[in-house]
């Protein structure tokens, strides 16, 4: 099967080995994710962190292959617990590496629910040391058309070819 490599992360999301050397240098800081516009309660845990190698084919017949890496975010307080400092979920994230092989150039995906709601996808952004605490912005994982994608960034991909400041002279964009 000549597989597609769909490990290709969009420019808007990051890998965990990306959040992890992120937060290495916070330990001690408090690690708040947002999402839907607001933050996780301060007891929220991570229920699961999954390791998936993945075997598709899209919408243009073409086979996909990608590795991704899940952590489950369970939104709930609890007592007077505060957020997990960022060194926690750092060890979290070693502890699994001792059962489960993580591959940290992986697409992360954090699934996150309150326990009522119904889980929900979301991506990372780069985590922001922003009053004391580190914040992490997810943001839903939209459906997409992985043909569609692939044409997109190829025409934007000749256009600044075309278009670019060494092209400018050259008529193309005329």
């Amino acid at each position: 099967m000549n597989a597609i490599d769909n490990n290709k992360i969009q420019a808007e999301e990051i890998s965990l080995g990306l959040l992890l050397d992120a937060l290495s240098g916070d330990k001690d800081a408090p690690l708040v994710f947002h999402y839907d516009g607001r933050p996780v309660k301060p007891g929220y845990h991570i229920t699961e962190v999954k390791a998936g190698q993945f075997s598709a084919l899209d919408c243009g017949a073409n086979p996909e292959a990608w590795t991704e890496i899940f952590i489950q975010l369970w939104d709930i307080a609890e007592g007077e617990r505060t957020h997990m400092p960022a060194g926690k979920f750092h060890a979290i994230i070693r502890k699994v590496t001792e059962h489960v092989q993580l591959d940290g150039s992986a697409k992360l995906t954090f699934e996150v629910s309150d326990g009522v709601r119904p889980m929900q996808l979301y991506c990372a952004a780069m985590p922001i040391l922003r009053g004391g605490a580190v914040h992490v912005d997810l943001s839903p994982r939209p459906a997409s058309c992985k043909p569609r994608d692939r044409w997109l960034a190829e025409e934007t991909r000749k256009a600044a070819a075309c278009c670019g400041p060494s092209a400018a002279e050259s008529g193309c964009c005329a």
